[in-house]
């Protein structure tokens, strides 16, 4: 009798559906731990830029209490957009004995805006010097801090805007 039917080579039903149903259970698993891999590289990246841009606002802001460059009197010394860090201010070269020099260099704080990784846009939030601290409206008169428009919560339980 067996040689009239020879045992078949292969998988059977029930060895296939349990491959799949493993399959099914460890990818179920993965995906979690997939996106929230993905949520912290971005929030990494989101800190990242936050700080290259403050860095650029206070070596902007350094620059104009030492008075190297000229800034409009209201401005507390901040700059007054970000894309003022992007094109650059000229830079006083001072000579000894001499006032001002007719000499000027250019000075880049940034060399384009980074992108807001959660938004995924160049459009970020301002605040200027002169705002209320909890105000969601920038009054245009300085950039003294950016923060993310995402109104969305963060791993560690805080908000991305008061990053």
């Amino acid at each position: 009798m067996s040689k009239l039917f020879p045992r078949a080579k292969g998988f059977t039903l029930t060895e296939m559906l349990v491959t799949l149903t493993i399959l099914a259970i460890l990818a179920a698993a993965v995906m979690p731990l997939a996106k929230t891999a993905i949520r912290r590289e971005r929030e990494i990246e989101l800190r990242r830029n936050l700080r290259l841009i403050r860095e650029a606002i206070d070596a902007y802001k350094k620059l104009a209490d030492e008075k190297k460059i000229d800034v409009e009197e209201d401005s507390e010394g901040y700059p007054p957009d970000l894309e003022t860090l992007v094109e650059g201010v000229e830079l006083k070269i001072m000579e000894e004995g001499e006032e001002e020099s007719s000499d000027t260099n250019i000075v880049k704080f940034l060399r384009r805006i980074p992108i807001d990784p959660m938004t995924k846009s160049h459009e970020w939030g301002l605040r200027s010097y002169q705002d209320e601290l909890d105000s969601d409206v920038w009054g245009g008169e300085n950039v003294y801090d950016v923060y993310t428009r995402n109104p969305g919560t963060a791993l560690d339980g805080t908000k991305y805007r008061d990053w």
